[in-house]
């Protein structure tokens, strides 16, 4: 007897679900089977069939594929010149704390802050009073030791012909004489006091020691001043002329010698802090005589006249020293060189458009380029742009270094010669120059 109630669906059999489980897997599988045959067919298709024959073209292959570079010519610098750069520090040539040299009210402030000063010129003045009351006191006290030795040698000249005569004894004589040389030693004491009074007077008028710039007023009018004050009035620098320090490594210290020895006037050029704005020009003074152990570097000095007082004390400034000019020399960009176990090399473009490995002997960098001594000829063409992906042997298409300078919006703003990355020159030779 069927108890379904009407309207409703026996449940399927035990038989009837396993059958349906069954073709249920088998399309699976069949849409896997076909999945994996579209896939191989894309991915696998194409490269067992040579490239004209997929794409309908008659191009390389990917091993084949040319590389589009960036080319440049080695070329012939008449006057190619050296330079050492590094960064410097402005020091002036002399720096004085003014200090007052006797104790008292300061009466008189004359000179203005950053006021351009000469040796001699009165700064300020100390109220003068009190010195000068010491002063006559001496003046006086040495006009009255004056009388009385004038005094005492008249008595001298008296005693002296009476000695002659036998009418006095000589003990009286003899004392007086000495009683002439005592005054004339208090007299001699006197003086001193009176010069010494006379001084302490002249100090009360502070005067510059130096020429330079006036700083800072440090004490202000009305105050007692001390000579033993810590800070003094103001500070003195010269900066007419002025100097400049800055290291160079120890391995080109022989050539600085060289030069200095040879009495050429070494030119030295001051960048601002961008290394773009020339601030002044002058000459190498000297180096130290002792080598920084912790740097490898020694410290030179070079002088500037200032007369613009364009530099200024504790300025620091990108310094470049024109160390040598060499003629005619061979140079190519320093980016056409690259380093790897052939050690320094170029990737030279030959005649038909493939590139050779061409190991370098390399001279001083300056600037962008770089002297070439060895390894390459006039107007060969050297690789600068796109050697990531380059081969001995490789074929290069050659595109123009300014256009795709331009193109992938790298182009630079032009610096100043001798310029490198990051705003700072070359360091004045390339890894592996002589």
């Amino acid at each position: 007897m069927n108890l379904t109630e009407p309207g409703t669906t026996a449940p399927p059999s035990e038989s009837g679900r396993a059958g349906w489980l069954r073709r249920r897997w088998l399309l699976v599988a069949v849409a896997l089977l076909v999945l994996s045959a579209a896939t191989w067919h894309l991915t696998k298709g194409p490269a067992a069939t040579p490239d004209g024959a997929a794409n309908g073209k008659g191009g390389l292959d990917s091993a084949n594929r040319r590389v589009p570079v960036a080319t440049q010519l080695a070329t012939i610098q008449p006057d190619f010149e050296v330079t050492l750069s590094a960064l410097g520090t402005v020091v002036a040539r002399n720096t004085v704390a003014v200090h007052v040299r006797v104790d008292g009210e300061l009466v008189q402030v004359v000179f203005r802050e950053g006021q351009m000063v000469r040796v001699g010129d009165l700064l300020a003045v100390i109220d003068p009073r009190p010195f000068q009351v010491a002063l006559d006191n001496a003046l006086a006290t040495l006009e009255k030791d004056k009388a009385q030795l004038a005094n005492a040698q008249v008595d001298l000249e008296r005693y002296r012909t009476l000695i002659a005569d036998d009418s006095i004894p000589k003990q009286q004589y003899d004392s007086q004489v000495a009683l002439v040389q005592q005054d004339k030693a208090l007299v001699l004491a006197d003086q001193a006091q009176v010069d010494n009074a006379r001084l302490q007077l002249s100090f009360t008028r502070v005067t510059s020691p130096i020429n330079g710039r006036v700083g800072l007023r440090q004490v202000d009018l009305g105050n007692v001043v001390h000579a033993a004050d810590a800070n003094g009035l103001v500070v003195i620098t010269q900066v007419q002329p002025i100097d400049i320090v800055f290291p160079i490594p120890q391995e080109r210290l022989p050539a600085v010698q060289r030069r200095i020895a040879s009495g050429a006037r070494l030119q030295v050029d001051v960048y601002d802090s961008d290394d773009r704005t020339l601030l002044s020009t002058g000459t190498l003074l000297t180096t130290d005589n002792q080598i920084d152990t912790t740097t490898g570097t020694v410290k030179l000095k070079a002088e500037f006249a200032n007369h613009d007082s364009g530099l200024f004390p504790n300025q620091f400034v990108n310094v470049h020293l024109h160390l040598n000019r060499i003629d005619n020399a061979l140079t190519i960009p320093s980016a056409a060189v690259q380093r790897g176990s052939p050690g320094l090399y170029a990737y030279v473009v030959k005649a038909d458009n493939t590139v050779q490995i061409r190991p370098l002997k390399l001279g001083p960098t300056e600037g962008d380029r770089v002297q070439v001594v060895d390894g390459l000829a006039t107007n060969e063409r050297v690789v600068v742009d796109g050697v990531d992906k380059l081969r001995d042997g490789a074929s290069v298409d050659l595109i123009d270094a300014a256009a795709r300078s331009g193109a992938t919006g790298q182009a630079r703003a032009p610096r100043p010669a001798g310029s490198g990355n990051g705003g700072k020159r070359a360091s004045g030779s390339a890894p592996g120059a002589p």
